[in-house]
């Protein structure tokens, strides 16, 4: 009977089995189906995402930047081909060997590469703006994670002689000082973008095409002559070292057109050199620095008294010696003029006498003389297109006191720029009208405003002519075989509160040929060493070799005579002295 019974519960038990695991299938089934289900539909987007994370990548395509031209289309920055070399950090498989090599391919110490391999980044780029050789010198390594992409450098043929105008740019092509950075948005291209897959080992495998195909920069031309940038800078340097000076900064303008010829400042630092840029190194101080002008205001006080008729041009200032007492401060001449008790207006410049020039402002009413300091661009930023200008410094005719305007009158209490100072000469050479200036090439059109009238000019030129002769305060500052016209500046440095003994700015603003003014030559020495310190000994010689030089450069004809050369009126005088007809 009991045999019967087991017969029996067997089927039952292998049906309950064969239910239970039908069942444990189906669920599982069941499972897997919602899972997939879910996956495939609920979190489709995101799994798509994820997977393209770790197979696509977007490679950026650099653009382009365009160049910087000279007036006559010389380059003065390009950018040339590069490689930028870059690594998956997660995909790279690299031997002892191997990375040896990399960090000394790319001239990197093996602990920078190490750091730079460790991070948790999906992309680090291991050099930036390595020489295509470097690129190959890598890619024949053949290291997994590890790709090279074309880029761009920037190039400066002029090195450090035009730094300080056309500044610097960064890594990704970016201007970052000077031309560069002002005229960043003009010159740069827009990059763009190449989609690819890659493998395991970071090798790309497909080309997804182009996301975006990138905007070449658009070039740019200077008013900048690199033949004058050149000459200016050389001259400019001899003047520095000779004088053992701190340093220094010349200007060369366009008396018509205001186009900035040369703008050179020493010492310099050239322009790939990052590290100078982020020092200070690549500051222009032409547009940037300030000083107090010193003589070189006095031609502008005489023209705005002959202006308002607060003088006659032939009007004579009593003089009582080399000394004047004004509100207890006592104002000195470094020469004594005057010697019947006055002294004329031309005197005065010639001389530089800054007793004559504090006499000459008494008779000025603080609002004009400010006024036409500030027609004559005083206290305003030159506008040259240079990122960093200075504007200066020209108080409220308000707050002067008697002592601070006649101390002004001659060049203390008020502060420029050499552009700054380079422009307002722009009045003489253009008949009393003052030029807009800039380093773009402009087709020779150009602003002029009104500061005073050709007839004052017509009496203060002669008086600047007077200054570089003989028997002015700048002979050094002749050119053989042109008529030259300035004024000398010499100024004690501030420190703090007060001026320091021995420390001094020596500088000298002239313009050639008088006849027909072309060209004006600012130059500035800053804390000239040796006990020789005056503009007339310092910076009239900078002046006259840079003016002299750009002179013949540019085949201005002469309207002197030359040294050693016989003029038509000494043929004709020989001539009658030898009895011939």
């Amino acid at each position: 009977m009991a045999r019967t019974a087991n017969t029996k519960s067997t089927p039952q038990f292998a049906v309950w089995r064969v239910r239970a695991v039908a069942y444990g299938l189906l669920a599982g089934f069941a499972v897997l189906a919602g899972r997939g289900i879910y996956l495939q539909v609920v979190q489709h987007e995101d799994l798509t995402r994820r997977g393209d994370a770790r197979t696509t990548r977007d490679l950026v395509l650099p653009a382009h930047r365009g160049r910087l031209l000279d007036r006559e289309g010389a380059v003065l920055a390009s950018s040339v081909p590069a490689r930028g070399v870059f690594a998956f950090p997660d995909q790279v498989e690299i031997s002892d060997a191997q990375r040896a090599a990399l960090a000394k391919a790319l001239a990197l110490k093996p602990k920078d590469l190490e750091r730079k391999l460790d991070s948790e980044r999906d992309l680090v780029f291991l050099a930036r703006g390595v020489s295509p050789e470097q690129g190959q010198a890598v890619a024949a390594l053949k290291i997994p994670g590890v790709a090279i992409q074309t880029e761009y450098k920037r190039e400066y043929p002029s090195q450090e002689v035009v730094g300080q105008v056309l500044g610097i740019t960064n890594v990704d092509d970016v201007g970052q000082e000077g031309i560069e950075l002002a005229q960043n948005e003009w010159l740069s291209g827009k990059p763009g973008v190449r989609r690819v897959t890659i493998d395991r080992r970071g090798g790309v495998v497909e080309e997804l095409g182009s996301v975006r195909a990138p905007q070449q920069g658009r070039d740019l031309q200077l008013a900048l002559d690199s033949r004058v940038q050149h000459l200016a800078f050389r001259e400019l340097k001899r003047g520095v070292d000779a004088h053992r000076a701190k340093g220094g900064a010349a200007v060369v303008l366009d008396a018509r057109s205001g186009e900035i010829l040369a703008l050179v400042n020493y010492p310099t630092a050239k322009p790939g050199d990052r590290a100078a840029a982020a020092t200070g190194g690549l500051r222009n101080r032409a547009v940037a620095d300030l000083f107090e002008p010193g003589s070189t205001m006095k031609p502008f006080t005489v023209s705005t008294a002959i202006e308002t008729g607060a003088v006659r041009p032939d009007t004579l200032i009593p003089m009582q010696g080399s000394t004047y007492t004004l509100n207890g401060a006592t104002i000195r001449d470094t020469h004594a003029i005057g010697s019947n008790g006055v002294v004329s207006l031309t005197e005065i410049v010639q001389k530089s006498s800054n007793v004559g020039t504090a006499k000459i402002a008494e008779k000025l009413p603080n609002e004009v003389m400010w006024r036409h300091l500030q027609r004559a661009g005083f206290g305003r930023a030159p506008q040259t297109g240079v990122p960093g200008e200075a504007h200066g410094r020209l108080r409220a005719p308000q707050s002067w006191r008697p002592i601070e305007k006649a101390t002004m009158s001659y060049g203390y209490g008020l502060s420029v720029n050499l552009v700054q100072l380079a422009r307002a000469y722009t009045v003489f050479a253009n008949q009393g009208s003052l030029v807009d200036v800039t380093l773009f090439k402009n087709g020779g059109a150009a602003r002029q405003v009104p500061v005073y009238s050709p007839e004052t000019m017509r009496w203060v030129l002669p008086m600047l002519e007077k200054a570089t002769s003989k028997e002015g305060t700048a002979p050094l500052s002749q050119v053989p075989g042109y008529r030259v016209a300035g004024k000398t500046g010499t100024a004690k440095k501030l420190a703090g509160a007060i001026y320091s003994e021995g420390r001094y700015v020596a500088s000298f603003v002239g313009l050639a040929p008088v006849s027909n003014p072309r060209y004006v030559v600012a130059v500035m020495i800053d804390e000239p060493a040796g006990g020789i310190f005056y503009g007339g000994q310092v910076a009239a010689p900078v002046f006259s070799s840079i003016m002299g030089q750009t002179l013949r450069l540019m085949e201005v004809p002469y309207d002197a005579p030359l040294p050693g050369v016989p003029t038509a009126v000494d043929t004709q005088v020989a001539i009658v002295r030898e009895g011939q007809p």
